[in-house]
């Protein structure tokens, strides 16, 4: 151990700096807008590298994907923890529609596009010519694995300072339903004597271990909604959620 830094934060010691490295301007930008200061810098570089981005290189080491792993469950700890503390009458039944609010995929991006983390991601060219700095998966993945390099190098605080800030228009959009998204659907479909939404998974792409599916969902009288998520009850419920949007503002 060197200073007061641990070993677990280094994702690689000495030799030649290897994997994409952010400019000073974007380190400097990013360090500001997450109110830290990383002891290893390289950890932001990696929670800010998408896999596009690294040629012939430890993608596993040196792009986002672990450290998404590992931000996505210190996320789940502080919002559940949250929630308890803050809903202290609340039964689960009702805290886990309000978690998965707070956890998924569009709450992530939103957050990430609220920190200002998209124009700072490592793209490959493809990557970013086809605008990935501005698809939900991929702003929230990136989002999850600054959460982790922010717990890596300075423990749940820091962590837990950003997810605050980072979600607050999260926080100012939530909803006060604690019904899942495809059940409310299924309701107001119902109410409206129309036949029940139909979902369609019309893709499914990326790796076993981080698939990403892309599912279409129907109610009758409106165009059809595609969204995706890492799981297919994912995807279906960001699509419920944005197909009851539009159907409950025809209501108006």
């Amino acid at each position: 151990m060197t200073g007061d830094r641990p070993k677990r934060t280094r994702l690689r010691a000495g030799g030649k700096p290897r994997g994409a490295q952010l400019s000073g301007e974007a380190r400097a930008a990013l360090e500001e807008a997450l109110s830290h200061v990383f002891k290893d810098r390289d950890l932001l570089d990696a929670a800010m590298t998408h896999p596009s981005a690294l040629k012939g290189e430890n993608v596993a080491r040196y792009s986002y994907q672990r450290l998404e792993f590992l931000g996505d469950r210190v996320l789940a700890l502080h919002m559940a923890e949250r929630l308890f503390e803050r809903r202290p009458k609340e039964r689960e039944g009702s805290l886990a529609p309000r978690f998965n609010q707070l956890v998924n995929k569009s709450a992530c991006a939103t957050a990430a596009r609220h920190a200002g983390l998209g124009p700072h991601i490592l793209l490959g060219p493809s990557e970013r010519s086809g605008g990935g700095a501005e698809k939900d998966n991929i702003l929230g993945d990136v989002c999850e694995a600054v959460i982790g390099a922010l717990y890596l190098d300075g423990g749940m605080k820091p962590a837990s300072r950003f997810i605050e800030w980072a979600w607050t228009p999260v926080f100012e959009g939530l909803s006060g339903r604690t019904k899942h998204p495809k059940t409310l659907l299924q309701e107001w479909a119902q109410d409206h004597g129309l036949p029940l939404p139909d979902y369609d998974v019309v893709a499914r792409d990326g790796p076993d271990h981080a698939p990403m599916f892309t599912v279409r969902a129907v109610v009758e009288g409106f165009d059809a909604v595609i969204r995706s998520g890492p799981s297919k009850s994912d995807a279906e419920a960001e699509a419920a959620e944005a197909l009851l949007e539009i159907a409950e503002a025809s209501d108006g």
